[in-house]
């Protein structure tokens, strides 16, 4: 019964990894933007990276003059460079997903950041992976999802909230040359949530959250930096955003960046051991629900080639699960030693049963071995016991026949001498 609880249980779980596997299609198009100024080989290598052919998405170019258009005026000449070769690949997907970004050899601009930038944007529901063959800033890779979304579902994003997603991005990056990226995406992702559902646009007031967050993360902000923030806050308050629209987004960066934070040995917000206690047994939680909850997908940010770019290819994900996948012939090699498992668990189950019946008939020759001793033993006192008791009878009958003799031999005695007198 047990052995049959273990395959069922192993079924099911292998059911889910398989699924896990399996590529997800949203209602919108899949469409991949290639930078202008990669050569044709190079262009070959990202398709190949993000495992797609030109039949299978629509492919898109993007420029130096589009990234112009939102970069201009905001990025230095030396973040805008006078080149395109930032590619990406967008995947709309269903209501409620957030926004999920993988990035390959994009070195100034994170996953997390780009994924709170796109919120800004106007951007709800995708998976975004941007990637180049050689590693780049990255900076024109917002202008190629913004088109890429665009294009896929057909809806044109506000002009003004995709020039304020370009300027967050800048700020934020900025900040990150100064205090770290981690630490720069959560102070503005966290001062954005705050603004964005407080609905806050007073000066005074958004200057106070900038320095509560700013405290959760134990930095100090020069008054220009404290002032670049306010300012953009000022823009994005003044949009008038839908929070419940982006807070899936939002928050799942602010964990992200915690989650950064700690694995290099960091914390926020003066978290101790109950803070720990907690995390522990919330990631068993997660554990838990992604296992079973049937609605782990990773889209197109788990289809990707990441051997293809190279072991020195610096990848990072919004979705750890995302990070580093295995090769196909890693996958192969991870299923054939399932298999090899179950062979060895039959193989295992039945030297186990012929064991036991090997020990129960061993049991068995004992219990007759044994048997046999005992009813030798039985015989042999039981014989013991005759032949003491013949001896017995036979002493018994001698004794008998003595005392008869010396009685005949007395009477003889007294009849002789009865006659004499």
């Amino acid at each position: 019964m047990n052995f049959k609880k273990k395959v069922g249980s192993l079924l099911i779980c292998m059911t889910l990894v398989a699924s896990s596997f399996a590529p997800s299609f949203a209602d919108g198009a899949r469409v991949v933007t290639l930078g202008v100024n990669n050569t044709a080989e190079q262009k070959q290598k990202i398709l190949n990276y993000f495992g797609v052919k030109e039949n299978e998405v629509v492919i898109l170019e993007v420029n130096n003059q589009e990234e112009r258009q939102y970069l201009g005026g905001i990025a230095t000449e030396a973040q805008l460079g006078t080149k395109t070769y930032s590619c990406a690949y967008v995947e709309p997907t269903n209501s409620g997903s957030g926004i999920n970004v993988k990035t390959a050899n994009i070195t100034w601009v994170t996953s997390s950041m780009v994924a709170s930038t796109l919120s800004t944007a106007g951007m709800t529901d995708a998976n975004c992976v941007i990637a180049s063959t050689f590693p780049v800033s990255g900076t024109g890779a917002l202008t190629g999802v913004m088109k890429a979304f665009e294009d896929a579902t057909g809806e044109k994003l506000d002009e003004s909230k995709k020039e304020l997603a370009s300027e967050e991005l800048i700020t934020t990056g900025d900040l990150g040359d100064e205090i770290g990226q981690d630490k720069a995406t959560g102070v503005v992702n966290d001062v954005k949530i705050e603004v964005i559902k407080n609905g806050t646009s007073d000066t005074t007031q958004i200057a106070d959250i900038i320095n509560n967050v700013t405290n959760n993360y134990n930095i100090t902000l020069t008054d220009a930096q404290v002032k670049q923030i306010t300012d953009l806050m000022k823009k994005i308050a003044a949009q008038n955003y839908d929070y419940n629209s982006m807070k899936d987004t939002l928050n799942n960066v602010s964990n992200i960046v915690e989650d950064n934070l700690k694995e290099a040995g960091e914390s926020i917000g003066g978290s101790g051991i109950l803070d720990s206690i907690g995390d522990f047994f919330s990631s068993i939680g997660e554990w838990f629900s992604n296992l079973f909850g049937g609605n782990k997908d990773l889209g197109i940010l788990g289809e990707t080639n990441d051997n293809m770019l190279g072991s020195d290819a610096i990848i990072n994900a919004t979705d750890k699960a995302a990070e580093n996948l295995p090769s196909s012939e890693e996958v192969e090699g991870f299923f054939q030693k399932i298999i090899n498992w179950f062979k060895d668990l039959f193989n295992n189950n039945n030297s186990q049963n012929n064991n036991e019946t090997n020990q129960e008939n061993n049991t068995n020759i004992e219990e007759n071995t044994q048997t046999s001793e005992d009813n030798n033993i039985n015989n042999t006192q039981n014989n013991d016991v005759e032949t003491n008791s013949n001896t017995q009878n036979t002493e018994e009958n001698s004794t008998n026949d003595s005392s008869l003799d010396i009685q005949n031999e007395s009477e003889q005695h007294f009849n002789s001498e009865d006659i004499q007198q």
